[in-house]
């Protein structure tokens, strides 16, 4: 039998601390071994601060992501207060965040994800030499249109909440700005412009369009715009069928404003959707380089093993909710919150074009949302209400970031930070076995994966591992 092992890597365009081992017979991978390998440890940073610090220092975990850990921060100190942000507040907030996703995946799929069609090894397909036009890096044209917009798109940002990444603006009692009517005029100015990019470059249709679809078919038979040269390609490449997830989705549900969540939280699983329970999440650490028990993020810690013992092989953790292996991200939003076209990719489980069609879907969904967003904002109204942090108390701070679920958690003793936990997106996506032998979601999807003769980092690993956008900075904070 032709066995070989491969350890590939790095994977990522915008940080690369990402090790995958691969074990490899007949050309397939039989088993896979996703690797941490930076310690970087903010959460024992934490320690003793005070908590309105947590505003400060946990942004700066990640520069893509920073808004949505400036939200989870903001909102484990609310809940420890018992409190909620002014409604105007977190209308504001919500926009903000929503930019940032959607500047993220744009980025994920120009930058990051579809470059990869414009290797060499892919020449001769009907549609390499488009790919090699929109998609080269630092030379395609649907590269340098998408900087162009992502930029424009970000100003609103710039003028709600001063910069970004790593403003301030967003509190446990709202938004540090009030914008006038002058800024709402301009930030539905801004919005409008999106759009055109939108309807002209990545869809070729109104957002509507896209956003409406209801079937598996009629995502993959799109053929209008980047996403249906995507669609083609995807076609081509059989990439429905490779990268299978657990097909259990996991969201906390995102952009919380006073009438709920506008992507709905719970988990589901075989068509089944359960209400979020948060109290079923634990941490495993038998195959992370972390001492302790396994725990809730509430009684979690982390502490690193500086021996890196064995069977031990990442300095991340396994998170599981309910003993069970959760995969989190836009696609497992979009199933979860009941998009029928997900909904209808979700019955042959998850996949790499399944994950970045919801990457698409929900850049048209947030377009529409922010539009009303801004729409809804009364320069009048108050966007912030004193949130006192309490002496004593715990909390939880759930959000969605791009690449899905993300929680903090902050217990205060003595008004300083006890414990602070975070769990990430890629945490879920990217943990190593637990104590039972379960592979994580990566892990597992990457089973099956087919590795040429030749290959030492094979093309089809990294359409697999790079559909799950990891972000491993976020991943060991």
């Amino acid at each position: 039998m032709n066995t070989r092992n491969l350890l590939v890597g790095p994977f990522n365009r915008v940080e690369g601390d990402l090790e995958i081992r691969l074990e490899v017979e007949e050309g397939k991978v039989t088993s896979a071994y996703a690797n941490s390998p930076m310690y970087r440890g903010f959460e024992p940073m934490m320690l003793g601060k005070a908590p309105i610090d947590a505003l400060t220092i946990t942004p700066r975990i990640c520069g893509i992501c920073s808004i949505s850990q400036s939200s989870a921060a903001a909102a484990a100190l609310g809940s420890a207060a018992g409190l909620a942000p002014a409604p105007q507040g977190a209308l504001v907030a919500a926009i903000m965040h929503g930019i940032e996703n959607v500047c993220d995946h744009l980025t994920h799929f120009n930058l990051f994800f579809c470059a990869d069609f414009a290797r060499p090894a892919y020449a001769g397909r009907d549609w390499h030499d488009r790919a090699v036009t929109r998609f080269t890096a630092m030379e395609g044209s649907a590269v340098r249109s998408c900087i162009e917009a992502r930029a424009q798109l970000l100003h609103i940002v710039g003028l709600l909440g001063g910069k970004w990444p790593h403003t301030l603006a967003i509190q446990p009692g709202g938004v540090t700005r009030a914008p006038t009517v002058r800024d709402r005029i301009r930030m539905s100015s801004t919005l409008a412009a999106f759009r055109r990019y939108l309807e002209t470059v990545l869809f070729g249709a109104p957002v509507e369009a896209f956003a409406a679809l209801s079937t598996a078919e009629a995502i993959t038979g799109w053929s209008r715009g980047d996403a249906g040269l995507f669609m083609e390609i995807a076609s081509d490449l059989r990439l429905s069928e490779t990268g299978q997830g657990p097909g259990r989705y996991l969201s906390f549900g995102a952009y919380p404003l006073p009438e709920g969540r506008s992507f709905g939280p719970g988990v589901w699983e075989n068509g089944t959707l359960s209400p979020m329970d948060t109290d079923r999440i634990r941490e495993d650490l038998s195959h992370a380089w972390m001492l302790g028990d396994d725990a809730h993020p509430r009684q979690g810690q982390t502490t690193p093993d500086e021996d890196m013992r064995d069977p031990a092989y990442s300095w991340c953790k396994a998170p599981r909710m309910a003993g069970q292996t959760m995969e989190t991200g836009a696609f497992a939003r979009q199933v979860v919150d009941g998009h029928p076209a997900a909904l209808d990719l979700a019955v042959d489980g998850s996949n790499v074009l399944a994950r970045v069609a919801g990457r698409l879907l929900e850049v048209a969904r947030t377009q529409m949302m922010m539009e009303e967003w801004v729409a809804q904002i009364r320069p009048e109204a108050s966007f912030m209400d004193d949130v006192p942090v309490p002496r004593e108390g715990q909390g939880e701070g759930l959000v969605e970031a791009a690449r899905g679920s993300l929680g903090h958690w902050i217990r205060i003793e003595a008004g300083k930070i006890a414990s602070y936990q975070i769990i990430a997106p890629t945490t879920w996506n990217f943990s190593p076995r637990d104590a039972h032998g379960t592979p994580g979601p990566v892990e597992a999807a990457l089973v099956g994966a087919e590795v040429g003769a030749e290959e030492d980092t094979p093309l089809s690993v990294q359409h697999i591992v790079r559909s799950f956008d990891p972000c491993m900075v976020c991943t060991v904070h």
